[in-house]
């Protein structure tokens, strides 16, 4: 039996009168790395928003680690890393001066946010104010934020934007050793070879359902090597990897 760290019971989610999470039932094992994949407007972001305390589900209950936002927001939001889609934090602070913002928002040394800053490769950039960094600097920025309290949970939506190919892999780098320390990681991505290189499972997303849950291996086996382009062109009438 799977040691469940996530739960989505029956999580549905309406906007302005137009449904755009359909009753969603999803669980997380520990350990597992999991990506939400779909085209635009599937409702990966708004899942993950809903998972992080962002937004709040309509109807229905999500739990991690046995906590639910509603009964015990605080230790709720302890259990979580979250690295959003885009950089939203004060452009005017350093890469040093917003990550102790959060080290101290959590009780955090300076020592783990040098820590931090120097996995992500920043150690030489630190009293540079972020409006200087580019995109793939402040996904930096971003994800080293995520990691700093080492939570149970990682979520990151679409957390490989605006980074070069040296970072992206990196990146992958960096999830495959915090996936191996313990952590489980869910993210999102439109991005199949981040999928392929990341996830232990892949869900597909479509006008708020989840259309296809798997092990990425059994997806391997039962559509061949090509297994997820197929099915991301077969489910979204499209061409993968845009």
């Amino acid at each position: 039996m799977v040691d469940e760290l996530v739960r989505f019971d029956m999580v549905h989610k309406v906007f302005k009168e137009k449904t755009v999470i359909g009753k969603v039932d999803l669980r997380v094992g520990r350990g597992e790395v999991v990506a939400l994949c779909g085209g635009n407007g599937a409702g990966k972001s708004t899942l993950l928003r809903m998972l992080v305390g962002i937004l709040h589900p309509t109807c229905g209950v999500i739990t991690v680690n046995g906590l639910s936002w509603q009964a015990d927001r605080r230790h709720y939001a302890q259990q979580i890393g979250y690295m959003p889609d885009d950089y939203r934090f004060s452009l005017g602070l350093t890469a040093l001066e917003t990550l102790h913002f959060w080290a101290k928002l959590r009780g955090l040394s300076k020592e783990r946010v040098l820590e931090v800053l120097s996995l992500v490769g920043l150690s030489d950039k630190l009293n540079r104010q972020v409006s200087s960094f580019s995109k793939g600097m402040r996904q930096r920025v971003l994800f080293a934020q995520a990691l700093l309290a080492a939570p149970p949970l990682i979520v990151m939506d679409e957390p490989t934007n605006g980074l070069d190919p040296y970072w992206m892999e990196t990146f992958i780098h960096l999830v495959r050793q915090s996936a191996s320390n313990g952590h489980t990681i869910l993210f999102s991505t439109h991005q199949l070879q981040i999928a392929e290189a990341l996830a232990d499972r892949i869900v597909f997303l479509r006008d708020g359902n989840i259309v296809l849950d798997g092990k990425k291996e059994h997806i391997y086996q039962e559509h061949g090597a090509d297994g997820l382009q197929q099915l991301f062109g077969e489910l979204f009438g499209i061409r993968s990897g845009l």
